[in-house]
């Protein structure tokens, strides 16, 4: 089979040839039909030697739908022929956090989340899981549009779950960045709050679509974004600020905007900081916190919204002979939504 492999730190992507993984024992056997490009990879194809836990070559792409083709003699062999997404956190499924469903902060992962992040991954032909588990079946989802939701989609709403208390009622959500994750966000605060959703970016593009996918107010600025949610409300402040960007910049613009009690939910990478502290200038009440990705229980409630028409990923769908040149617009911000990699000959 073909795929595309991380073959030293600092370099870009190689296409190889490789064997079929054979699934033994609890390993499940997927078909690859679409994978989902991101950020995170650039971060994996950029850093130096030590930074990450992982052992190269590694076949990147985590965000994966396929459809199983065969399992080990262990495993569950009704989901032969099944259809899904792959759930990339590849836990032990024993240990206390992934015994009480926060399967996305397993004790034993060490640095290797699993498929694309650790673990060999879905830019290839097939990828074989550890186990059933790692599998989220889904009916009515096309494989590009079910792709993006196993991250873009689940690390949007777990952040966005996890404060569910603050999101109802008379309240408001800031959504700071409209990109792969953030055009989603919009969609699962409209679907699953009653918040009032602003939306800033500083392209006019991004706004556009925000404004298209249910976002009561969209701006080029968070002072212009908060101002306008004033004058239509009355509200003064944001409850929940979820900074898709993470910047150094956006932190401090996110923190300034919360009201009392207000949370700021840093989701982005771009690897800023912010000082937080008893008697700084922060509202009373503050919360500050990072969740990361999402346990498999939130990707099977992603997956149900998007087979209920409430979330839709905008992809922009390429053949796999052009997965280093997206690569490249990803990392130039050239990218809406979410490049999607779709295999360009049938596997054998």
């Amino acid at each position: 089979m073909s795929a595309y492999r991380l073959p030293g730190w600092g370099h870009p992507v190689e296409l190889v040839e490789l064997p079929v993984p054979v699934p033994r024992g609890t390993e499940v056997l997927v078909e690859v039909q679409a994978v989902g490009l991101c950020h995170s990879d650039l971060f994996v194809m950029s850093v130096e030697e030590g930074v990450l836990p992982y052992d190269l070559p590694l076949t990147l792409g985590h965000e994966v739908a396929g459809r199983v083709v065969a399992v080990g003699e262990l495993a569950d062999s009704s989901l032969v022929g099944s259809d899904g997404v792959v759930h990339g956190v590849w836990s032990c499924g024993e240990c206390h956090n992934c015994q009480r469903g926060q399967d996305n902060h397993c004790v034993a992962l060490d640095g290797r989340v699993g498929c694309g992040l650790g673990r060999d991954g879905g830019l290839a032909d097939y990828v074989v899981l550890p186990h059933g588990r790692h599998f989220v079946t889904a009916t009515s989802v096309p494989p590009t549009a079910l792709a993006p939701l196993a991250d873009a989609g689940l690390t949007a709403y777990h952040a966005i779950r996890l404060h569910a208390d603050a999101l109802a009622g008379d309240c408001a959500a800031l959504v700071i960045g409209v990109g792969g994750l953030g055009h989603l966000a919009v969609q699962i605060l409209r679907a699953t709050t009653s918040a009032r959703v602003v939306a800033v970016d500083p392209r006019p593009e991004a706004c556009a679509l925000a404004e298209r996918l249910g976002a009561h107010h969209t701006a080029m600025s968070v002072d212009d974004g908060l101002a306008r949610l004033t004058a239509s409300t009355g509200l003064t402040g944001i409850d929940v600020v979820l900074d898709f960007v993470g910047s150094d910049d956006t932190l401090r613009l996110g923190a300034s905007a919360l009201t009392p009690g207000g949370r700021l939910v840093v989701v982005g990478g771009a690897r800023g900081s912010i000082t937080v502290g008893k008697g700084l200038d922060l509202p009373l009440g503050w919360q500050v916190s990072a969740p990361f990705w999402g346990p498999r229980s939130d990707l099977v409630a992603v997956v149900e919204l998007a087979e209920k028409g409430l979330l839709d990923p905008v992809v922009e769908v390429v053949p796999y002979a052009d997965v280093p040149a997206a690569y490249a617009r990803l990392h130039d911000g050239g990218v809406t939504g979410r490049i999607v990699v779709v295999p360009d000959r049938a596997p054998a």
